[in-house]
């Protein structure tokens, strides 16, 4: 796939991953305002009722208490009537109506020790409706007489309807021209009904803590834990006759954001499922993208690295083939031995680089047989230094020893270890463009023993030593090939030193050089 073509890919899922995400947390937003929204309206509705319920109570209380003295009372202290008269023409029937309705109005002096107030005594009225409708003959109020054909006379109180508004009037006026402590009014516990019957109905059960203030001071009707807050919610309570009452019922909600959130959890978990889901299934896509992507190039690498080392021994062998064809030559003994070795080195050199690769597969599948015994490390590191010891002393070089472990006993495969040093010195010898210096060390650390080689060579920087060990992995140079190989030696390390029980690490910085350290468990 095209790089340009991978990027704008990998991009636009991204947006549109990001677009998504953005699209359910705003959703999540506005479901959570729309429910804060209904919250209130719903909580203002119930307390609404809540002040009407109060003033209810109150008013039953007051007219219960007075009902019962005002009909026991024998004389008013005093008394006012009220007439109307409507005279109705039916000259079809030949018929005067008239219909006369009178209110009688009956003050009372009641003792104010029956209120609990600081007054001598306190006036209430009493109402009664009296209504007469007569039928006359309009022929004989024509000649003076009065012919009365019907009458219908009734006599009550006022209708419920009327009486109910005479009787909440006067308690109002009443009640707000004393001096009547609130606490007598109504009891708090009764406030606390009122307020979770009508939560409950509005479809509200949670926790809650109210007050009433007079004048936005709070009063004595509280609950102990009551605070002002944002979540607080008020309405007026004991209204007068203008609809104005300097007392306020507060309520507050201290789990109110936990109640809102509840309503609309089940969407937030599926919005988290669902995303989360979308964000590993994308990660997932986009991880095995790069990896199959940058699989694609180390193989390539691979391929043009092993084609490199394989084409100059070809070469190589088949100068020698036709050297030796030469008539020249084939009959010169000396020469043709010295070609032919030629062709036996250079084929080894391939016979082991196939082998590399096939030692590094059967590794991953567990199919390469490694018996282990009891071995001295040291042993292995000095018969590894003799495989390399030429090609450092041709490059003008030198490998220092520096066995200090007094115990060296490992369980091992002698072949297998031996070549993970060998790589490892290999590695060194490589990457050094002068003479190759190389220390080799060795301590006792609690029951293990560490193995360091340091070289003075190249180094790599921090992002080469975090992929070192991977497989076919190998650091860009350009189209510099001046060093040989094709990214397997260091994975086969790390293969052989894992399959030992064993740690290996690397520590480096660029132009000073590295140092590879190799842990192993000791045997007794």
């Amino acid at each position: 796939m095209n790089k340009k073509l991978f990027v704008l890919l990998v991009v636009l899922m991204s947006l549109s991953l990001i677009g998504i995400i953005f699209v359910q947390s705003y959703f999540i937003n506005r479901s959570l305002e729309n429910e804060r929204q209904q919250f209130s309206l719903s909580v203002k509705r119930a307390l609404s009722f809540v002040s009407k319920q109060i003033e209810d109570y109150e008013y039953r209380n007051y007219r219960d208490k007075i009902q019962s003295y005002l009909y026991n009372n024998k004389e008013p202290d005093s008394s006012a009537v009220q007439r109307l008269v409507v005279a109705f023409e039916d000259d079809d029937n030949d018929q005067t109506i008239i219909h006369r309705n009178i209110i009688l109005e009956e003050r009372f002096k009641i003792p104010s020790l029956f209120f609990e107030i600081d007054a001598d005594s306190t006036d209430f009225s009493k109402y009664t409706n009296e209504r007469i409708t007569e039928v006359y003959k309009k022929s004989s109020l024509d000649k003076g007489s009065f012919e009365r054909v019907s009458q219908i006379r009734e006599i009550d109180d006022m209708e419920d309807e009327a009486k109910s508004f005479l009787y909440r009037e006067t308690f109002k006026d009443f009640i707000s021209s004393v001096d009547y402590p609130l606490y007598k009014r109504i009891s708090p516990e009764l406030i606390k009904v009122f307020i979770e019957k009508n939560l409950k109905n509005e479809g509200i059960e949670i926790d809650f803590e109210y007050a009433i203030y007079d004048n936005d001071l709070s009063t004595k009707i509280r609950t102990e834990n009551f605070e002002k807050s944002l979540n607080t919610y008020g309405v007026p309570v004991f209204l007068d006759n203008n609809n104005e009452s300097s007392y306020d019922l507060l309520v507050d909600f201290p789990g109110r954001n936990k109640f809102l959130i509840s309503t609309i959890l089940w969407m937030i978990i599926l919005s988290i499922i669902f995303t989360s889901v979308i964000i590993i299934a994308y990660s997932s896509a986009i991880y095995q993208l790069i990896k199959q992507r940058q699989i694609s190039q180390i193989k390539t690498d691979f391929i043009n690295n092993m084609t490199h080392e394989f084409k100059t021994p070809i070469a190589t062998i088949n100068l020698a083939l036709d050297s030796i064809r030469n008539p020249k030559i084939i009959d010169d003994k000396e020469k043709v031995l010295r070609y032919l070795g030629m062709i036996k080195d250079e084929n080894k050199r391939m016979h082991a680089q196939v082998e590399n690769v096939l030692r590094i597969s059967k590794l991953e599948k567990n199919e390469l047989n490694i018996s282990k015994e009891r071995l001295k490390l040291h042993d292995l590191i000095e018969d590894a230094v003799t495989h390399v010891q030429l090609i450092i002393e041709d490059r003008k070089g030198y490998i220092k020893l520096h066995l200090n472990a007094d115990k060296s006993s490992v369980l091992a495969n002698e072949t297998h270890f031996t070549n993970v040093i060998v790589n490892i010195l290999d590695n060194a010898i490589k990457y050094s463009d002068g003479a190759p210096k190389i220390d080799v060390y060795t301590e006792n650390v609690a029951n293990n023993i560490l193995l360091k080689i340091s070289d003075k060579g190249n180094g790599m920087s921090k992002q080469v030593q975090k992929r070192v060990f991977e497989k076919f992995y190998r650091e860009h140079t350009g189209n510099v090939h001046n060093v040989k190989g094709h990214g397997l030696g260091l994975a086969y390390v790390k293969q052989i030193v894992d399959d030992h029980q064993g740690y290996i690490s690397v520590e480096s910085e660029k132009g000073k050089g590295s140092t590879f350290t190799v842990r192993l468990p000791l045997i007794s």
